[in-house]
């Protein structure tokens, strides 16, 4: 084989290279756009955005504050026979109450920080 030949033949395949390449390239493009029209047409299918007017805002009195209150557990009733069953209509919608001594208590110096810290106790 001569050198014209080696020569024709890699030439044929830069060719072929390049035709790959912009074959492959027009191939992503193509998917690009259809992938945006795509998006446009489910777009268009969703509700409207709300308008400004639409939008939550505060009330007239302004930010609600947070409220902290001291709860107590209500306790289930227990009947003084044990073979009554209590009733879903017999419990209270909500597991605590509000209790009637609003002061919240504070730690004390010199009383111990949790179980098992290794300190005194109350004193």
């Amino acid at each position: 084989m001569s050198t014209a030949t080696y020569v024709l033949a890699a030439s044929s395949s830069d060719v072929l290279n390049v035709i790959a390449a912009f074959t492959g390239g027009l191939f992503i493009a193509g998917a690009l756009v259809w992938a945006v029209q795509f998006g446009m047409r489910v777009q268009d299918r969703e509700l409207p955005r709300p308008r400004p007017e639409e939008q939550a805002h505060l009330p007239e009195t302004g930010a609600i504050r947070e409220m902290r209150e001291v709860r107590e557990p209500d306790e289930i009733p227990i009947h003084a026979d044990k073979r009554e069953r209590l009733m879903p209509y017999q419990l209270h919608h909500a597991a605590t109450r509000r209790g009637k001594d609003q002061h919240r208590r504070r730690w004390l110096p010199g009383s111990s920080g949790s179980f098992g810290s290794g300190g005194i106790g109350h004193v």
